[in-house]
């Protein structure tokens, strides 16, 4: 599968989740919820930042991807803040709203201006060995905990080169 489309794919899958998370009604629902989102998440961000935004480093991409790492660490500030509470805490629900804010916002820009470009600057077959290497990397750290990386990445966001 095509990097992008993979991505696309990891979106779709994020924002049903977030659905779920809005819709359940006791707190351990909940939790395994944002559980799963923070675990995607972490994997997610991690296949895009160590794989696909070095591979499309070039040209007029370099700034869209220096501001997509950086909304990368603002939404892994919130992840680290949310790992330390409980969804009986009163703050648990509207940090959940602006994480979804913040993601929703990273994958209407990555998906409206920065596939179509990385699209226009790469060759199919490029972007399908990409999105194997991706899916394999994001397989693997889902077998553990990602989520439990998180805090340790809040610092500043990563270098692209």
């Amino acid at each position: 599968m095509e990097a992008t489309k993979l991505l696309s794919k990891q979106h779709d899958e994020v924002k049903e989740l977030f659905q779920r998370f809005e819709a359940a009604e006791d707190e351990s629902e909940k939790e395994e919820l944002f559980e799963q989102i923070a675990d995607d998440f972490a994997a997610h961000g991690e296949i895009e930042e160590k794989i696909f935004y070095p591979a499309v480093y070039v040209g007029e991409l370099k700034e869209k991807l220096q501001e997509a790492v950086e909304e990368h660490l603002a939404a892994k500030r919130v992840v680290a803040d949310l790992l330390e509470m409980e969804p009986s805490d009163e703050q648990f629900d509207p940090k959940m709203k602006v994480l979804k804010e913040l993601i929703e916002h990273h994958v209407e820009e990555e998906e409206g201006e920065l596939f179509p470009l990385v699209g226009q600057n790469f060759a199919r077959e490029e972007l399908e060995t990409l999105g194997e290497q991706m899916e394999q990397m994001f397989n693997q750290l889902q077998e553990d905990e990602p989520r439990e990386q998180i805090p340790a990445q809040t610092d500043h966001a990563p270098p692209l080169r």
